[in-house]
């Protein structure tokens, strides 16, 4: 391998749905930029393709696209691995690259704990962003958590890895302890160029109180996300608490937590938004918020959504958990509560809902300090750098700028 136009990519990502999709772009956008030979494994059934063009249409043009899903939406080759095999032969890849790598990760890892190898053509293929990789970091002994482990160790050793981009600096500093030459790599999370826009404009577009703080809760409202707690805190504040909540996102099929939400609603508290969401909406979104509910039940990864609201300067409300709450206490980005509960949650609205301006304003400054090394930018550098690792010297390109 010459240059980075001698390396053909296939990325495989058979998902739309939450950051599967933005991910999906930025690690097009950025490897064909870089000068890679690009194809996309991805699902091209009549809605996801639609999404995905809306998202993403001048990079597919670019790209050669093969079918990571059958019509019924299941893997083609019969399972994802199998699928990423088949992919590969099909398109001669030289590198696979999982946009979220824990799509294979929990099968993939136990399989190889017990012998049981990926196909020999992925050795030395596979690579990704491995968004949750909870065996690195404390948290407990389970027999799932150590055949994830000795599985990852075992891939390692063999050289089935290419190479692996974490969020969590801790648990990937950690685990080169041991393994100083594991190739893997920090990742920003990013969000998007160009995130800030008028706040009072995003309120008029949105129809929002100019009255109220406004609180949002950003995408699918899946159970582990915390929409419920969020409408119960906010169903226990006084009516005349100066919050509004802003659901965004195509909500869960809960009618309790529906019921609740349209009382919410008829009190004139709260706004629901049950739909894909687009870029351009999203960046209205987060401007016209006063602070992010990311209120998240056994989330021990990172968010986009944390990203986001770091790129907008908006504080955040998290549960004091994991890598997000790790982020929270550590770069001052807001208040971090215990998991689960409503009462603190409901506290930390409050008291953002009623907070001095120059309060809001050490948030924003210490989330305008944190930006540039979460921007869409240090997530190209951070990609491309870990790709430039497979090249000869002379070979690699430049992440500057």
């Amino acid at each position: 391998m010459d240059s980075p136009c001698d390396v053909r990519v296939l990325i495989y990502e058979p998902r739309v749905e939450g950051h599967h999709l933005g991910f999906l772009r930025m690690v097009t956008e950025d490897l064909v930029d870089a000068g890679y030979e690009v194809s996309v494994a991805i699902d091209r059934r009549a809605g996801p393709l639609r999404q995905i063009r809306a998202e993403m249409a001048a990079i597919l043009d670019r790209v050669t696209i093969v079918d990571a899903c059958d019509e019924a939406g299941r893997p083609t080759a019969g399972g994802k691995i199998a699928t990423i095999a088949a992919c590969r032969e099909r398109t001669g890849a030289d590198i696979i690259f999982l946009p979220n790598f824990d799509e294979v990760a929990s099968s993939m890892l136990r399989r190889a704990a017990v012998g049981v190898m990926p196909p020999a053509a992925l050795r030395g293929r596979l690579s990704g962003i491995y968004h949750r990789p909870e065996f690195l970091s404390g948290g407990g002994i389970s027999l799932n958590r150590w055949l994830k482990r000795r599985g990852f160790e075992r891939l390692l050793r063999d050289g089935w890895i290419s190479h692996l981009l974490l969020f969590d600096t801790h648990a990937r500093e950690a685990f080169k302890q041991r393994w100083p030459d594991a190739p893997l790599f920090h990742m920003a999370i990013p969000f998007p160029d160009n995130f800030a826009a008028d706040r009072e404009q995003a309120r008029r577009a949105l129809d929002l109180p100019r009255d109220k703080r406004v609180f949002l809760f950003y995408g699918a409202a899946y159970r582990r996300k915390g929409l419920p707690l969020a409408v119960d805190a906010m169903l226990s504040l006084p009516q005349d608490t100066p919050a509004f909540l802003l659901c965004a996102g195509r909500q869960a099929s809960n009618p309790t937590v529906t019921r609740k939400l349209g009382e919410l609603v008829r009190q004139g508290r709260a706004r629901v938004i049950d739909r894909y969401v687009s870029t351009e909406e999203e960046r209205q979104l987060f401007a016209a918020a006063d602070a992010v509910l990311l209120p998240y039940r056994r989330h021990l990864a990172g968010s986009g959504v944390l990203g986001r609201a770091v790129g907008a300067e908006r504080p955040v409300i998290a549960s004091d958990e994991g890598l997000i709450g790790r982020f929270i206490r550590d770069h001052g980005l807001g208040l971090a509560v215990p998991s689960g509960d409503v009462t603190a949650l409901s506290d930390a609205i409050e008291r953002i809902a009623h907070a001095a301006s120059a309060d809001l304003a050490k948030w924003q400054a210490a989330a305008r300090t944190l930006a540039p090394q979460w921007s869409r930018g240090a997530f190209r550098n951070a990609l491309i750098g870990a790709f430039d690792f497979r090249l000869p010297p002379a070979a690699r390109t430049s992440t500057e700028g």
